[in-house]
């Protein structure tokens, strides 16, 4: 029988809040790490993405807090400066974990801050004054702050790192470095990846107190892939794609779905081609505002669009249960960026379904992909937006085309045309004209 949360040494808050989320038993990756990390041991946690990283180092950090409402309070000699903080690679990800870990602490008057660029200072900076428990950001916005003197790392106990391979890939190791060098009351460090390159683990080595490294792996994995995924690998003509996609976006169970494109410009007219279709589609990427971007995503959560276009930039971050279909419009760039793709659909234990298309000059970057993830698909069968076995292997609707099909208006019958006093005269002038 599998543990619920009930049954875990928690606060009632945090139980009450847990709850009222729906959340009732952990999932595997949380029932490994919250015992380590509610004994405030360092925690390194591997796991594939979508399995619930999020709560498994949160609920800790929650629990440690010191909140207004606490009894313990009083007594706190620096009130109001940031006892947690949770470093993460993107924007969209920053988001997502401080609204998960504001949905859980709130209920104790514990504030949450989400840290991140593409916004103002001045905001951020108020609510750093206004006094802040728990911090989550990027790394470069992170030290901006640390450096201007708004951002007091002195008291920061616990410290999160989440998603470091994608750090590692963006560059931010020499900014992560800094952020630990600067967090000298730190007592417990965790640090979650879904892959753990030789960089992290000597960053583990350096600033970590004797780590638990927890990995959770399905016996039915093959390689980091998440099982649960039913997989489709087309090699698709690129003047035909669009009407291969828009055909897939008619498939009989089709939801809310992510198409995922390798440059900002395919993403932007891919977009584009779709609304022009009939389609309700939003895009993310590089180009955008930040307000730009968090409306699409909202907008996309809401519901108001159901076909999100984006850059790897979403790759990270978007944790949206419900998600049916994740399509490669563009053939990723390797099998770690692949694995992140697809693992935005089968989020917290569902299925999904991936489709990637590999066009004729993708073909040896898709092979290297096959080989790595052992998929056991290196030849993807050529396709095209009206073969058969699109059809049927999709579940799309035969007559589908590259349109949404809009249902014809009914047809109501005209009422006799009243003619006008105006019109009457000059029907009568002319007449009287033509007559002489």
């Amino acid at each position: 029988m599998s543990l619920t949360f009930e049954e875990l040494p928690l606060r009632p808050e945090t139980k009450a809040a847990l709850k009222e989320h729906g959340f009732a038993s952990p999932f595997p990756i949380q029932e490994m790490v919250l015992p380590i990390a509610l004994a405030d041991g360092d925690v390194i946690g591997q796991a594939k993405t979508g399995t619930g990283k999020t709560l498994a180092f949160g609920i800790p950090l929650i629990e440690r807090v010191i909140a207004p409402k606490d009894a313990e309070w009083s007594g706190l000699e620096h009130q109001g400066l940031p006892q947690v903080l949770v470093v993460v690679p993107t924007r969209e990800l920053c988001i997502q974990v401080a609204k998960d870990i504001d949905e859980l602490a709130n209920n104790r008057g514990i504030r949450t801050l989400a840290v991140y660029g593409g916004r103002a200072f001045e905001p951020q900076i108020d609510s750093l004054n206004a006094g802040i428990e728990i911090v989550v950001g990027t790394p470069g916005r992170l030290l901006d702050l640390y450096r201007q003197g708004q951002l007091k790392l002195k008291e920061v106990s616990r410290l999160v790192l989440d998603e470091a391979d994608e750090m590692l890939d963006l560059g931010f190791l020499p900014d992560v470095e800094k952020i630990f060098t600067s967090t000298p009351k730190r007592t417990q460090t965790m640090l979650f990846s879904a892959t753990m390159p030789g960089d992290i683990l000597s960053l583990a080595r350096r600033f970590m107190n004797q780590p638990i490294h927890i990995r959770t792996q399905d016996n039915e994995d093959e390689g980091a892939v998440v099982s649960k995924i039913e997989q489709h690998v087309y090699r698709a003509h690129a003047m035909d794609k669009i009407e291969m996609l828009a055909r897939i976006l008619q498939a009989d169970g089709r939801g809310p779905t992510i198409v995922f494109c390798r440059t900002k410009r395919t993403c932007q007219k891919t977009a584009d081609d779709l609304l022009e279709r009939g389609f309700r589609s939003a895009t993310i990427h590089g180009d955008l505002a930040q307000n730009a971007r968090e409306k699409a995503l909202n907008d996309f959560k809401a519901g108001k669009t159901d076909v999100l276009v984006a850059t790897d930039v979403a790759a990270r971050g978007i944790d949206i249960d419900g998600i049916t279909h994740v399509i490669n419009y563009q053939c990723p760039e390797d099998e770690k960026t692949y694995v992140h793709r697809i693992g935005r659909t089968a989020r917290a234990g569902a299925r999904g379904i991936a489709v990637t298309f590999v066009d004729w000059d993708e073909m040896a970057r898709w092979k290297m992909i096959d080989m790595a993830l052992k998929l056991g698909l290196p030849e993807p069968e050529e396709t095209y937006s009206s073969s058969e076995h699109l059809y049927k292997v999709m579940k799309i609707p035969a007559g589908s085309t590259g349109r949404m099909v809009k249902a014809k208006p009914a047809k109501v019958e005209s009422a006799p045309k009243v003619e006008r006093t105006s019109e009457k005269r000059e029907r009568t002038r002319t007449k009287k004209f033509k007559s002489t």
